[in-house]
């Protein structure tokens, strides 16, 4: 297996990320998992756009490499979604995470929430939290308790269930 190099990403990444997504959703779509980000493209869609180029200009983003190609990438913010319930203390929110199909089952998501750990570390903040999709059987929520994260509480926008997790860093 290659090493995995981390890298800060910016706006030249938004057509990367915008692939990342586009592969994402095709696979979801061909396991029968619609679900998580419906059976549409990122592409064409002018919201998703949006959302996305704006993770890509946070000054956040950082991109996963193998062999000098795009593995996967993050979002590292400190203030989370509107949507996601508050805590009282500051705390570094992952935003994205998100694995190149073609490099999936190569530890790519676990290297960017270790990123993240280390960023966490690295500004003085104890408390890192992520959300994801809740349903699908559960698998992502595993993935997440696998890497040490904690669920605290789920969340719905528009029929959509999520679940918050937590992770102390120290």
């Amino acid at each position: 297996m290659s090493e995995i190099a981390i890298r800060p990403g910016g706006e030249q990444d938004f057509p990367t990320l915008m692939k990342m997504f586009d592969g994402a959703v095709a696979w979801l779509v061909e396991r029968g998992r619609p679900g998580q980000w419906g059976t549409e493209p990122f592409s064409g869609n002018p919201k998703r756009e949006k959302r996305v180029h704006g993770m890509a200009t946070s000054g956040g983003l950082a991109i996963a490499e193998i062999g000098g190609e795009p593995a996967g990438a993050t979002c590292l913010v400190e203030t989370p979604p509107a949507h996601i319930p508050p805590v009282a203390e500051r705390e570094l929110y992952i935003d994205l995470l998100i694995t190149a199909r073609e490099h999936t089952g190569r530890g790519v998501g676990g290297a960017l929430i270790e990123h993240a750990r280390e960023e966490t570390r690295r500004r003085g903040i104890s408390l890192l939290r992520v959300d994801c999709w809740a349903g699908g059987g559960g698998d992502l929520v595993r993935y997440y308790v696998g890497q040490g994260f904690t669920p605290t509480v789920q969340f719905e926008v528009n029929g959509w269930i999520g679940q918050v997790f937590e992770q102390r860093v120290r």
